[in-house]
């Protein structure tokens, strides 16, 4: 197991399938593993190989990801598989360590089992860790005295991770990845369907240099949340405290969490007011045909003027009820030429308050479509008529 300075080329590209023992190892590692892990290229080690036995897995690292190649041998899949590093990352020696160390009967490739199939799982996990150490040692030894002074101040955060990017054009820069709010976030939403665990991090971002004017440059900074939550939460609509000169991360991060928090607890207090609408639909419109159950983000009522039946599409916003739900209408009797429902453009300019409750919410809703509906029923009878 070593790192190399150039990406490993296979022998040939396969699609033969895995080597079953090895299948077992990748399968158990992509669905049972708390880490977001990506395969990447599969094939074989030889040439006219009846199974493949190497692939590469994108391993999630400081707001990123780290690819490295694992190749196992179909001709004896009993074996641990070797492991290849990226070309940046030569001075990662986790063997070489571990021997240094004394600790080389710890690592999981001592006790390797190829009957298990949380082998290749508890590979990644370890050597995940390992190179988190790696990284904070490399960034420890940058000659920047500010680096090594937030380096200081919030290593003992738990979660966090650094990493060194080197570039061409302009110099060095150390990434941080802070996580921010220890939350379990699927007690927010009962009956979510993450499979992962949801996180915030602060991305930070602060050049090398061994020398700073007196008032430091402030990093550049960002909020990067896990795909799935941006359904209950936006890091996108949120703004940043402003970074005051001569602020480190470890003043920073408490004010950024303490505001973070309050939106956090208002997009939670959110789904509530959510749901309370779509439940005051049903008096008005009938029940609802379709409605997201679990975060209330999405509901469909059928409406009928004289004989035009058309659908009601609701688009609530995560900042319900200070923004108002985007209405489409989509005809249940007319289609355009590529036989497609035709609907209406969204809809927003309608009377809305946020403090009426849901009930009079819905009423105006629906006392203005008694008459935009008129609109939308002539704009399906044009659409039919420039088709025939």
């Amino acid at each position: 197991m070593a790192p190399s300075t150039y990406s490993a080329a296979p022998a040939s590209s396969s699609a033969a399938p895995l080597a079953p023992l090895v299948d077992a190892q990748l399968n158990f590692l992509l669905s049972d593993s708390t880490l977001p892990v990506k395969v990447g290229q599969i094939w074989s080690g030889c040439r006219n190989r009846r199974y493949a036995d190497r692939f590469t897995l994108a391993i999630p690292f400081c707001l990123d990801y780290v690819y490295w190649d694992f190749m196992y041998n179909a001709m004896y899949p009993k074996v641990a598989p070797d492991v290849l590093f990226g070309p940046d990352d030569e001075g990662f020696q986790p063997l070489v360590d571990y021997d240094d160390t004394g600790n080389g009967d710890k690592s999981c490739l001592a006790q390797w089992d190829f009957r298990d199939p949380r082998g290749l799982m508890c590979l990644v996990k370890e050597l995940r860790l390992l190179y988190i150490e790696y990284q904070k040692k490399r960034v420890a030894e940058v000659d920047d005295a500010r680096l090594k002074f937030e380096l200081s101040t919030v290593l003992a955060k738990e979660g966090i991770e650094v990493c060194m990017v080197s570039l061409t054009d302009r110099p060095d820069e150390v990434k941080f990845a802070v996580p921010l709010l220890d939350l379990d976030f699927t007690k927010l939403v009962p009956g979510c369907p993450w499979k992962f665990p949801q996180k915030i991090h602060l991305q930070a971002i602060f050049p090398v240099s061994r020398s700073y004017p007196s008032v430091p440059p402030a990093p550049r900074l960002k909020l990067i949340s896990t795909p799935d939550l941006k359904s209950f939460f936006s890091v996108d609509g949120f703004k940043l405290p402003t970074w005051i000169d001569g602020m480190c991360m470890a003043e920073y991060i408490p004010r950024l969490e303490e505001n973070l928090q309050i939106q956090v607890v208002e997009a939670s207090a959110s789904i509530g007011s959510r749901r309370r609408f779509i439940e005051a639909l049903a008096p008005t419109f009938g029940r609802p045909l379709e409605a997201d159950a679990i975060f209330c983000r999405k509901a469909t009522v059928l409406s009928i003027s004289g004989i035009f039946t058309f659908l009601v599409h609701f688009a609530i916003p995560l900042q319900f009820p200070k923004q108002q739900p985007i209405l489409t209408l989509q005809s249940s009797q007319h289609c355009n030429s590529q036989g497609i429902p035709i609907t209406s453009h969204p809809i927003n300019d309608y009377p809305w308050s946020p403090r009426w409750d849901p009930t009079e919410m819905v009423e105006r809703i629906y006392d203005f479509l008694v008459d935009e509906c008129q609109n939308f029923k002539k704009l399906c009878s044009d659409g039919c008529s420039q088709t025939r």
